[in-house]
């Protein structure tokens, strides 16, 4: 299966019975979300980006949203947790995984 196949954007609430998390950088903009917790890190550098964003504020619970996107796919995302607006790559989005608030 590609990845474009597999990331499917949520709907919301009501719309998408299935609420499990995704990929933060496939999640829509200005659409409320909690973090729920991190991909799977395969390696060292992998953890290294996930122990940085942990650090910044990226923990499991926190409510964020998508502000910004640049570039289209793949281009930098603009996300806002707390009263903090980062700047976070897709691949790095792409480590996070959220779902929408309970």
């Amino acid at each position: 299966m590609q990845l474009a196949q597999a990331r499917q954007l949520p709907v919301s609430g009501a719309m998408r019975p299935d609420r499990s998390p995704v990929a933060l950088d496939a999640w829509p903009l200005r659409t409320p979300a909690v973090l729920q917790g991190f991909c799977a890190a395969a390696d060292g550098e992998v953890r290294r980006t996930l122990h940085r964003l942990a650090e910044i504020g990226f923990l499991p619970g926190e409510p964020l949203e998508v502000v910004a996107r640049a570039g289209g796919r793949g281009g930098p995302i603009a996300v806002r947790v707390g009263g903090s607006t980062f700047a976070l790559r897709a691949h790095e989005a792409a480590l996070l995984r959220v779902q929408e608030p309970a």
